[in-house]
């Protein structure tokens, strides 16, 4: 584990906001929020859960590792959502590896801390499902995505979700990364991000990326980055059908 952040932090993560101001009090003492590194594995596949992690800055991969060493992602997470699905629906155990695809920061909260604050609050895993039904979209979206559009759109895609959960225009990235989460030959992410950097979406220098034009990187990208989009930001919405 990375070292606990502590005094001021923004919550940003979205199943957190969305909870009533009751849930949140209750759960907001009990997280344990910590640094995301580059590279960091959060989770092994079949690994028992210890904790859900809620991310409030950053993307995580969810890989699907092969064999033959190979490994592809199978979706991102940011601050949009949580790992630990199965937690809600009678599972315990990992069902990815998870890692660091984008450095940020997230929140940590045990599974008797969770278990707890379902027992309580009804809206903290109505939040949490309405969560997965979103992640449900984006694995749909990635399936047709990888199948019709080409290399160029589904970079654009990745850097566009990219951008969009993290804090202000610059973030670390390789492009190794890019190529192990997409599949794709490290040529081909390079030569992608050098039209991308030509025709002025984005800037590029030793594993830094900068969207100079978000507008113009969108414009690459396919339709699936706004499907996906709005599909998270109708999870963002407040909670509104428990009492509690």
């Amino acid at each position: 584990m990375k070292q606990e952040l502590k005094g001021d932090f923004d919550i940003r993560n979205q199943v957190l906001l969305s909870v009533r101001p009751e849930a949140r009090a209750f759960i907001e003492p009990r997280l344990i929020t910590r640094r995301l590194s580059l590279g960091q594995t959060l989770n092994q596949e079949n690994e028992p859960f210890t904790h859900a992690i809620f991310p409030h800055e950053g993307v995580i991969s969810l890989k699907a590792e092969m064999r033959d060493g190979r490994s592809v992602e199978k979706a991102s997470i940011g601050y949009e959502g949580f790992i630990g699905i199965p937690l809600i629906m009678g599972g315990s155990e990992a069902i990815s590896q998870s890692t660091v695809a984008v450095p940020g920061y997230a929140s940590w909260l045990s599974i008797q801390d969770l278990d707890d604050a379902i027992a309580g609050f009804p809206c903290v895993r109505e939040a949490m499902l309405r969560y997965a039904k979103s992640l449900i979209i984006q694995l749909l979206e990635t399936v047709a995505c990888n199948s019709l559009h080409s290399a160029e759109e589904r970079i654009a895609r990745w850097l566009a979700h990219a951008h969009d959960r993290v804090v202000g225009d610059s973030f670390q990235l390789t492009q190794a990364a890019i190529s192990q989460a997409l599949g794709l030959r490290r040529a081909t992410v390079n030569q992608v991000c050098s039209k991308l950097m030509e025709n002025g979406a984005i800037a590029y220098s030793r594993g830094d990326l900068t969207v100079l034009d978000a507008d113009r990187l969108q414009g690459h990208a396919c339709e699936c980055y706004g499907r996906v989009r709005k599909a998270f930001e109708i999870n963002a919405k407040p909670v509104e059908r428990f009492i509690r």
